[in-house]
């Protein structure tokens, strides 16, 4: 098995939380000089004309970030998603960290079902979600908050403008979904 496209999956998959060279070392199960080659032979790659990523060594962790020579058209990009208006999928992780923060990726990932890394991304260049912090879990992964521009763009003078969610309420839809399921109603055709 090639390792070095193993490590750009695993660079890939780990996101904005990167990840230390110990914990690399150990998810492949070989030694820290193995795989440090493996890291540079793959930053030699990078680092070519051809190639608009490349591997950065931030805090204490490695990831997967964009070339500073490419920024101008990045930027482009993050003006033009200003004028697009928000997805559902952007606006339930908006939810979910707004009535949660600070909260990390991971545990939004986990309210959600599905892996949020590209949708956060998106709501930090857009200013309506922004860092504000470390967590105390394995790893300190970075904790997330809205910001003033969430308050701008939704009408709300504080966070405690939001409506209050009724947990009587969504309790009893979570009931009625799994008892009006799909499968009851091709049994009852």
């Amino acid at each position: 098995m090639n390792l070095t496209g193993v490590v750009e999956g695993i660079l890939f998959v780990v996101g904005d939380e990167g990840i230390t060279l110990q914990d690399l070392s150990e998810t492949l199960e070989i030694g820290i000089p193995e795989t440090k080659a493996i890291l540079k032979e793959l930053q030699n790659e990078y680092e070519k004309d051809n190639r608009g990523i490349r591997i950065s060594f931030l805090g204490d962790a490695f990831k997967l970030t964009t070339k500073k020579e490419h920024k101008d058209y990045y930027e482009k990009l993050v003006d033009q998603g200003e004028l697009t208006p928000l997805s559902q999928a952007s606006l339930e992780t908006l939810a979910i960290i707004a009535y949660n923060q600070p909260i990390t990726r991971a545990e939004i990932d986990e309210l959600r079902g599905v892996s949020s890394s590209h949708i956060i991304r998106r709501l930090v260049a857009r200013n309506l979600v922004k860092a504000s912090g470390k967590s105390t879990l394995p790893g300190r992964p970075n904790l997330y908050a809205t910001t003033s521009d969430f308050l701008d763009y939704f009408g709300l003078s504080t966070i405690n403008d939001l409506p209050k969610l009724d947990e009587s309420e969504v309790e009893g839809k979570e009931e009625q979904e799994l008892f009006t399921s799909i499968y009851k109603e091709d049994v009852e055709k």
